[in-house]
């Protein structure tokens, strides 16, 4: 069990209060650090060095795109891709404000948690997209663009912009309505590391929690790679802005430091934020107000449930995100079911009894063919020895699997049951 060490929390945590930002930044090539007003600073912060040296070495990391059948694998350097795609926004004459490196990988920028994780490399291009054919016209650039990653022996032109979708793309989303106009192209990475760019013309939510809120502004050290020639020291290094999109910085920062989970609105979430919030319980956060917290659940199940009202979705959106971020660990799967199941079982009050029981019969499947796998790999490992006679106990995880009634208990990480009979 982890053992978490409670900082003080800062100021405004304290009283709760939430501040917007005002005011304008600068941003240097130079030693001399640039400062950020006091209006905006609840909202705003400038990296240090050693996270500015993180962040250089997210950005020069070679990620593996792959491709579906024979398409070979394009070797991306993500700092290569963000300077192509400026490029070519510019000569479509797509304005462009800046460029942000968002969600988990900026969580991992600012964290001093030395084992922390992250997954997707999310990626925001701020443009102003003034008809529907414009992001119509970014899909085909950003298609474009990976015809450059592909190895030199291959005849590029005769690979078309629908055929480049089919091999390389995991996910592509357009909105266009009132109140958003944003569009998403998920490149596939087969670790769980997609390489996802959002092009945001407006967006109501961006966010789910306030652990990863965060944004940072990239252009500033977009310019040190294009104009300096000096390398990167602790006494020279660009300046570069980190945004929380929550609200409150310090606060916001003190939730990632100390695992603790906080929203605001959840039915605003497309989903709720039930998955990631289950997600960030397997991984030990807490939620940062109990006296909230069950009202929030009740909130996000609801909207979960009207997004996602079929069986089917819920299916497909389950298995997919399973697949995403878990990748090759089926013990956490199971724990994250383990999980969601308590969730909907405890708090969702918008369905009738068998839409619920349906909801719950799906997620007892799904995680007692998890549980068989890992028992299959647990006796296949320990083959030597015979399995108890009243059950099999999976040894230091706390599963119990009764072989007689075909359920299956937590003997102790979680106070609940599941049965598939």
């Amino acid at each position: 069990m982890r053992k978490t060490i409670y900082r003080e929390p800062p100021t405004c945590a304290k009283a709760g209060r939430f501040s917007t930002m005002a005011g304008d930044t600068r941003s240097c090539c130079s030693g001399e650090r640039a400062t950020v007003s006091d209006g905006a600073a609840t909202q705003l912060r400038l990296l240090d060095y050693e996270q500015v040296r993180k962040l250089d070495q997210v950005l020069n990391d070679v990620v593996p795109i792959h491709g579906r059948g024979n398409f070979p694998t394009l070797q991306i350097c993500l700092k290569s891709l963000v300077q192509m795609v400026r490029k070519r926004l510019s000569e479509e004459g797509i304005p462009l404000r800046d460029v942000r490196l968002n969600g988990s990988t900026a969580s991992y920028i600012l964290s001093d948690e030395s084992a922390f994780c992250y997954n997707d490399l999310d990626l925001i291009f701020g443009v102003s997209l003034d008809s529907a054919s414009d992001l119509q016209r970014i899909k085909d650039m950003v298609l474009d663009c990976l015809l450059d990653f592909l190895p030199c022996d291959v005849r590029k032109e005769r690979i078309s912009p629908l055929t480049l979708k089919d091999a390389y793309v995991q996910k592509l989303v357009k909105i266009a309505n009132e109140n958003d106009r944003w569009s998403l192209i998920s490149l596939t990475n087969n670790s769980g590391r997609n390489v996802e760019l959002k092009f945001v013309d407006r967006m109501r939510r961006q966010f789910e929690f306030s652990v990863d809120s965060f944004q940072i502004v990239l252009d500033s050290l977009l310019s040190f790679y294009e104009h300096s020639e000096v390398e990167m020291t602790q006494h020279f290094y660009p300046s570069v802005i980190a945004e929380s999109v929550y609200g409150d910085f310090p606060l916001a920062l003190f939730h990632l430091h100390n695992r603790l989970i906080a929203t605001r609105n959840p039915e605003e979430i497309r989903g709720g934020g039930l998955l990631k919030y289950c997600n960030l319980l397997v991984r030990e956060y807490n939620p940062a107000c109990h006296a909230e917290i069950k009202s929030l659940e009740r909130y996000m199940c609801s909207r979960f449930f009207i997004d996602f009202s079929d069986i089917v979705q819920q299916q497909q959106k389950l298995e997919k995100y399973l697949n995403n971020h878990f990748v090759g660990d089926e013990e956490a799967k199971y724990r994250y079911l383990v999980t969601l199941r308590r969730v909907i079982q405890e708090s969702t009050v918008c369905l009738m009894s068998h839409e619920r029981r349906q909801t719950l019969r799906l997620i007892d499947c799904m995680a007692y063919n998890i549980y068989c796998g890992l028992q299959h790999r647990n006796q296949v490992m320990n083959s030597s020895g015979p399995p108890s006679p009243n059950g099999v106990l999976y040894p230091g995880q706390g599963y119990f699997y009764d072989g007689n009634s075909s359920s299956f208990f937590i003997t102790n990480a979680y106070p609940t049951w599941i049965s598939c009979q």
